[in-house]
């Protein structure tokens, strides 16, 4: 059988190749070998998986896919792919497609007052994001924000969503250029023709300088937050402690009411060793705490003792950090070039980058794992764009370009979204992103 693709060369070498996918039905095409010809590239072969979609399913919508040749995806013809793999062309070549991992839908901007400078995607119920006006905002749906967290004297820089599981009250942390994280809670059910105002619970002060990233650990009840005094610090995130660390606590009257109390705590811990801002936190596992420096450095350090357990050097100023893929053990990193980095700590070496991604113009803002795929993940730059990656391709699948300025923020949501924020003073939302 011979099918034609979009190719300009009616003379061009055809091959025998096969169309396999672990994707359910509708998206089975007959596994029967056919020529096609050699030049395609992946949106020919897109075309020619549609054709054969129609002809099995008569009211086929044609969509965009992947294509994926001895588990590496193809972004080249398919002549330049197979010369430059050293695979031949001779014997029946099986191609596996896959939907594109491309947003299908974009939702309307939900605007704020000044620029968006943190968000948090983690829980499927609400988007948590920080703003340089210091207030935070919680969104239900674009453009429905349910709470205001107010209570900062300056910019949000960092949000961390403590947890989220539970029906009920959530607590979510943030962290500002005031010097102090705060908590807070409030039911992620809450449905109000308004969004209401929420006062922190709990005020952390610390810090001798801006606070630039919090992340919570996985039991919820502690969180750790990097700042531009160079050290990280570990606080409890309960109501009130037991060892000594509430140093008072405040009630104030609003029209003759008292609200809740107000709790001011200390940090039970100090990780040292940065030269430079601690610019990114991330707390994976129970017992590790990774962080990104402006002193060109990502380090591991071992939450009981306090030691710095490794140093990773890459000679650039650090933005953002995130450990996912394979094993939960790859480490990304971003700063002041436009390259994403990608270390294997379990590797002998690991000064040397596994992957380099260098598809963005500017600083690379945040990046982020997608929390399913070992393979996915995410990066925002001060070139307005938000880059979705794959490990088996050196080119993004998919450039959002939807900001009309530098993107400072980025996450995944519902694992099939994308939600970013910048200096445009938009929160942006683009949905039905498929992730095989």
């Amino acid at each position: 059988m011979e099918i034609d693709g979009d190719t300009n060369e009616d003379n061009s070498r055809r091959i025998q190749v096969r169309f396999v996918t672990k994707l359910k039905a509708p998206y089975k095409v007959p596994t029967t070998a056919i020529a096609i010809p050699s030049d395609l590239s992946r949106l020919g072969l897109s075309s020619i998986v549609n054709k054969l979609l129609q002809a099995v399913v008569s009211e086929w919508k044609t969509e965009p896919f992947d294509f994926l040749i001895n588990g590496e995806l193809v972004r080249m013809s398919l002549e330049q792919f197979l010369l430059a793999k050293g695979i031949s062309a001779e014997k029946i070549l099986e191609i596996e497609y896959i939907r594109a991992v491309a947003p299908r839908k974009e939702e309307e901007p939900s605007p704020h007052d000044d620029w968006v400078s943190a968000v948090d995607g983690s829980s499927p119920r609400f988007i948590l994001t920080g703003c340089c006006d210091g207030l935070g905002r919680v969104w239900k749906e674009a453009g429905l924000c349910t709470h205001i967290l107010e209570g900062h004297s300056d910019a949000i820089s960092s949000v961390s969503i403590i947890n989220s599981e539970a029906l009920g009250s959530v607590t979510v942390a943030t962290a500002s250029k005031d010097r102090t994280l705060r908590l807070w809670k409030f039911d992620a059910e809450d449905s109000n023709d308004h969004p209401a105002m929420i006062r922190a619970f709990k005020i952390l002060r610390g810090h001798n300088a801006s606070v630039h990233s919090v992340a919570a650990k996985t039991s919820g009840d502690m969180v750790c937050s990097g700042s531009w005094d160079c050290t990280i610090n570990l606080w409890r995130t309960n109501d009130s402690d037991t060892d000594g660390d509430v140093v008072s606590i405040k009630k104030r009257k609003v029209n003759s009411k008292a609200e809740q109390s107000q709790s001011e705590g200390e940090a039970v811990s100090m990780l040292v060793g940065h030269t430079q801002c601690v610019s990114s936190v991330v707390w994976p596992q129970h017992e590790t705490i990774y962080s990104a420096s402006w002193d060109h450095s990502v380090r591991q350090w071992d939450v009981e003792t306090g030691k710095d357990l490794s140093n990773i050097f890459c000679g650039k100023v650090l933005n953002c950090i995130d450990v996912g893929g394979e094993g939960s053990a790859l480490i990304a990193a971003g700063g002041s070039d436009p390259i994403l980095r990608i270390w294997d700590p379990r590797k002998p070496g690991t000064s040397a980058p596994v992957f380099q991604f260098s598809s963005h113009s500017s600083w690379i803002s945040a990046c982020k794992w997608h929390d399913r795929s070992s393979f996915h993940l995410l990066s925002s730059s001060y070139d307005g764009k938000v880059m979705l990656w794959d490990l088996r391709t050196a080119w993004p699948l998919s450039v959002l370009d939807t900001h009309k300025d530098k993107v400072l923020c980025a996450d995944w949501w519902k694992g099939d979204s994308v939600v970013s924020g910048g200096v445009d003073a938009q929160l942006r939302i683009c949905s039905d992103i498929s992730i095989p």
